[in-house]
C-alpha cells in the first residue's frame, strides 16, 4: 500500500427537512480513510438523504461537519470535492454525458477549468491521463468510445476512474452493484478493494444486496426512518436476520412463496418474436390467465430487450404477439398500452417516473382516460383517491399524494412506477427487475400484488437475474442466453443452480 495519510470524516447532528418530510434526524456518522463502510437501510430510512448532505447535494443541512476534526461547510457539490468527497450515484447515465467520450467525461473538470480560462486544449494529455486512470483500476475500455456505446458496468468504471483521479479521500456508492452481474460485481469488487487498501480511499457502500456486503465491508452503519439504528463491526457472527430486524424493527421471514391460485386458459402467445436487430431472435412463450412466468438470465442476456420488444419499444422483423387469440402485435408502447399491456421498466428515472411530477400524476398517468369527464376535463378528485389507495397498498413513505415524486427514495420511486399499473387493469403486466434498489419488505410488498394481480387472473411476466426472486414468485421460468431462449422449467421442478447453468449456456 502507498504511504498515505489517514483522514477521519465525522457528521454530527444532522438534520435535514424537505416539503412535508423529516428526512434526517440528529444523525451522527463518522468514518477513516482506507476502509469500507456499509450503510443500509430500508427504503426511505434517510441513507441516500445522508449521503447527498456530504456530497454536497444536500445543502440546506443543519448539524456539523469536520474533516481530521476541522470543521468544513458542504453546501455544494463544488466544496465537497474541494474536502475530497466525491460520490457515483446509483443512476449512473445521469452523471454521465453520454455524447461526449471516455477521456473527456473522466477529466470533465480539468476540461471545465481550461475551458473557462479559455486555454489550449492538450487532447494527448486528456486521452494519456484518461488510460492511466483506467490503468490503475485495471479497466480496459477505449478512452475515445462514446459513453453511449458502453455498458452499464463500464459506465461506472468511467465514473470510479473520475473519482479516483481527483484529491478523494472519501468516495460514496450508491447501490453500485444493483445492474451488475456476478462478474461484473466481482470486478467492481476488486476495484473498490484498490482504492481503499492501496490508495487509502474511506469508501461508504450503499446496498440492498445484503450478503455482499459480507464480502466487501468491514463496519456497518444502519438507519431506520431519518435516524441511525446502530453502528457495528462486521463479525462472522453477524446475520442477514440481525440485520434485517435492525432495519425494520421487527423480524420478518425473508422466504416468500406464490400462494397458489388457479391457472387458465393461455393469455398471451409471443410466436417467434424477432427484433429488428437481433438482440432477441425466435422467442416463443406462453403465459396462462393466472400465472406467473419468471424470465431468467444474466445481465445482457436480453431479458429487457424481449420485454421492450413484447410492449411496442423495439422494432420487430419476424413472428408476433397474441392475447387471447387476437394479434396484439405493437408498433408502439401508446399501442401496446391500448392492447392491455403494461410495461414497469428497470430504469425507472429515465423510464418508469416524470420527476418533476407529484405522485398522484405519476400514479394516475397510464390510465388518464379514467379519469376524465364528459368533457375530456381530468376529475382531480378521482386522482387523488386512485392515488392514495394505491400509496396504502404499496406503503409508499410519502407525506401525501401530493409530494414531488423527486423528492421520494429510491426504492418508492419504484412503487410508484408500480402503482401507476395497478391502476390501469391490464391483462398483461411484464415487469423488468421490479425489485432493483428496494429493500426486503418492500420487495415482499411488491410480491404480494404480484400474487394479488395473479389471484385476479391476469398474466405476469417477470424478467429478473436474482435467480432467488424467480424461484420465490414464479409458477414457470423461462432461461436467456445471447437473445434466445435456451430453456423453460418448471419452477417447482428445479432450482436455483439449474437456472445458472442454462443462463451461462449450459446445454
Amino acid at each position: 500500500m502507498e504511504e498515505t495519510i489517514k483522514s477521519t470524516l465525522e457528521a454530527k447532528g444532522i438534520s435535514i427537512e424537505f416539503p412535508g418530510v423529516k428526512a434526517l434526524s440528529n444523525v451522527d456518522f463518522s468514518m477513516e480513510s482506507g476502509k469500507i463502510y456499509a450503510l443500509i437501510g430500508a427504503n426511505g430510512a434517510g441513507k441516500s438523504t445522508l449521503m447527498k448532505v456530504l456530497s454536497g447535494v444536500n445543502s440546506h443541512y443543519q448539524g456539523k461537519i469536520f474533516i481530521d476534526g476541522r470543521e468544513v461547510e458542504i453546501h455544494s457539490p463544488k466544496a465537497a470535492k474541494e474536502a475530497g468527497i466525491e460520490i457515483v450515484y446509483q443512476e449512473v447515465d445521469t452523471a454521465l454525458s453520454p455524447s461526449l467520450s471516455v477521456a473527456e467525461n473522466i477529466m470533465t473538470n480539468v476540461l471545465v477549468n481550461k475551458m473557462g480560462k479559455k486555454q489550449f486544449i492538450d487532447w494527448t494529455y486528456i486521452r494519456k491521463a484518461a488510460r492511466e486512470a483506467l490503468d490503475r483500476l485495471g479497466v480496459d475500455i477505449d478512452v475515445r468510445k462514446n459513453v453511449s456505446e458502453l455498458t452499464l458496468a463500464e459506465k461506472q468504471m468511467i465514473l470510479l476512474a473520475s473519482a479516483s483521479r481527483e484529491r478523494c479521500k472519501f468516495l460514496v456508492l450508491d447501490e453500485p452493484t444493483a445492474p451488475l452481474s456476478n462478474t461484473e460485481t466481482e470486478n467492481l469488487f476488486k476495484v473498490v478493494r484498490y482504492l481503499a487498501k492501496e490508495k487509502g480511499v474511506g469508501i461508504v457502500f450503499i446496498s440492498h444486496r445484503l450478503a455482499e456486503l459480507f464480502e466487501i465491508c468491514e463496519y456497518i452503519t444502519i438507519m431506520r426512518d431519518g435516524q441511525v439504528v446502530t453502528s457495528m463491526v462486521i463479525t462472522p457472527e453477524l446475520t442477514i436476520g440481525q440485520i434485517v430486524e435492525y432495519m425494520l424493527g421487527r423480524k420478518l421471514d425473508e422466504t416468500y412463496k406464490k400462494t397458489a391460485v388457479p391457472i387458465g386458459d393461455v393469455l398471451l402467445e409471443v410466436d417467434h418474436l424477432t427484433e429488428a436487430e437481433d438482440r432477441v431472435k425466435d422467442i416463443n412463450l406462453t403465459v396462462r390467465k393466472g400465472e406467473i412466468i419468471g424470465i431468467a438470465g444474466l445481465v445482457g442476456a436480453g431479458k429487457t430487450e424481449l420485454c421492450k420488444t413484447v410492449f411496442g419499444a423495439y422494432k420487430i422483423s419476424g413472428g408476433g404477439v397474441r392475447l387471447n387469440g387476437r394479434d396484439i402485435t405493437a408498433k408502439s408502447p401508446t399501442e401496446a398500452v391500448k392492447r392491455s399491456l403494461a410495461f414497469v421498466p428497470e430504469e425507472r428515472r429515465k423510464e418508469g417516473v416524470i420527476v418533476a411530477d407529484p405522485v398522484y400524476a405519476n400514479i394516475t398517468l397510464a390510465s388518464l382516460h379514467k379519469f376524465l369527464n364528459k368533457l375530456k376535463f381530468v376529475i382531480k378528485g378521482k386522482q387523488y383517491e386512485a392515488a392514495r389507495r394505491v400509496i396504502a397498498d404499496l406503503d409508499i413513505k410519502t407525506p401525501s399524494e401530493h409530494q414531488q415524486v423527486a423528492f421520494l427514495s429510491g426504492g418508492n420511486q419504484q412503487k410508484v412506477v408500480v402503482g401507476k399499473w395497478l391502476v390501469s387493469d391490464s391483462e398483461i403486466y411484464i415487469l423488468d427487475e421490479p425489485t432493483k434498489g428496494v429493500d426486503v419488505g418492500a420487495k415482499q410488498d411488491i410480491f404480494r400484488l404480484i400474487n394479488d394481480l395473479a389471484r385476479q387472473g391476469k398474466g405476469v411476466i417477470y424478467a429478473s437475474c436474482e435467480f432467488s426472486e424467480i424461484m420465490a414468485i414464479a409458477d414457470r421460468a423461462y432461461v436467456m442466453y445471447d437473445g434466445e431462449i435456451v430453456k423453460e422449467l418448471n419452477v417447482s421442478q428445479t432450482s436455483e443452480k439449474e437456472l445458472l447453468y442454462y443462463s451461462t449456456g449450459g446445454n
